[in-house]
């Protein structure tokens, strides 16, 4: 931590007080070694009252976020702003030299996704995305199937992943239902996080995809549903089913290999299960202490200190763009589409 603050905390700014800035502001805010020092709004009411929460000085509270970054005292910032405004924003931080916390996605442009990768490797500061499943012990667990650190991985052939959610009625009135601020529909939202995970626990880079979409607008820009079929590089193939108009938030991740499978499934937003199914259809649940998992600053504040790789990276998020991106292209078109743009994450 720099060591010119009180006990060498970090000296903390939020760009955005909705969900993401309230919610993992109040873990920064709660944890020793951060120190809230500057928040930044377009709703001045809100301004004042999570300012006020978070015990900001007024004169540190910025209606505009560039007058944040031009003036406010801090070390590192956290991101919690709609979609399409995230690669100007870790822009403005890291050419300040600054620690970034960004909300998923990284971006809603493939461009924009490799250009902030590139400037993440090049700066001295942690650049953390929000994609908080990488924190969860059972994806972790998951992950040591595939992803071992002695490299005798299993390798996977098949899966599939889907996860509902009343996100249309729960986004009315909101950001999330312009695409200009969102960058598209559902599959941008929280389906971004299910990409995530399935690329991330599994090491599987995809080659292209087939999809097919409902849209909520007659734009056909935000998404409601999404059918991606996908086929990995190595000969995987996985199908991926989100539906953003169901009545209530199931997930399951099942992937498949020669030796049996791993299974992640779960319900509303609480930490997901983990199960092993072998070759006689037996299943071997592992214990899951999820009283020891890391909070998402908890997790930043540690990369920033140890000076580790963050838990979640700008290259990860540079494959859930690309995916994401052709997504939306086939869907467009009608037929598969080469999922491009990954080899500046290799």
């Amino acid at each position: 931590m720099p060591e010119d603050t009180p006990n060498g905390s970090l000296k903390l700014g939020i760009v955005g007080l909705g969900y993401i800035g309230s919610v993992v502001g109040e873990q920064f805010a709660r944890h020793p070694d951060a120190e809230i020092v500057a928040v930044c709004d377009l709703n001045d009411e809100r301004l004042a009252t999570i300012g006020e929460r978070f015990g900001v000085d007024p004169a540190r509270r910025y209606l505009e976020d560039d007058r944040l970054f031009a003036e406010a005292p801090i070390d590192a910032v956290l991101i919690g702003t709609p979609h399409t405004l995230h690669h100007d924003q870790v822009r403005a931080a890291l050419d300040r030299d600054l620690h970034v916390y960004c909300d998923k996605p990284l971006t809603t442009d493939l461009e924009d996704a490799r250009d902030l990768t590139h400037r993440a490797r090049e700066a001295s500061t942690t650049v953390m995305v929000g994609y908080q499943r990488h924190l969860q012990t059972a994806f972790k667990t998951a992950r040591e199937r595939y992803r071992p650190t002695n490299d005798q991985g299993r390798e996977p052939t098949w899966l599939t992943a889907s996860i509902t959610q009343p996100w249309i009625a729960d986004s009315a009135g909101t950001w999330r239902l312009d695409p200009a601020h969102s960058g598209g529909g559902f599959l941008y939202d929280t389906g971004s996080h299910v990409l995530d995970a399935v690329l991330w626990t599994t090491g599987l880079v995809p080659e292209s995809v087939r999809a097919s979409m409902d849209f909520h607008d007659d734009q056909g820009r935000v998404d409601s549903r999404a059918h991606l079929d996908v086929t990995f590089e190595g000969g995987a193939t996985g199908t991926i089913s989100l539906n953003g108009d169901a009545v209530a938030v199931r997930e399951h991740i099942h992937c498949w290999d020669d030796e049996g499978a791993v299974y992640l499934e779960g319900k509303q937003w609480r930490s997901r299960k983990v199960f092993e199914v072998d070759t006689e259809s037996g299943e071997y649940h592992p214990y899951i202490d999820h009283q020891r998992e890391q909070t998402r600053a908890g997790a930043f504040l540690e990369a920033v200190r140890e000076g580790n790789t963050p838990q979640a990276t700008p290259e990860d998020a540079l494959a859930v763009t690309a995916l994401t991106e052709a997504a939306y292209e086939s869907a467009r078109r009608g037929e598969r589409v080469t999922v491009e743009g990954l080899e500046a994450g290799r």
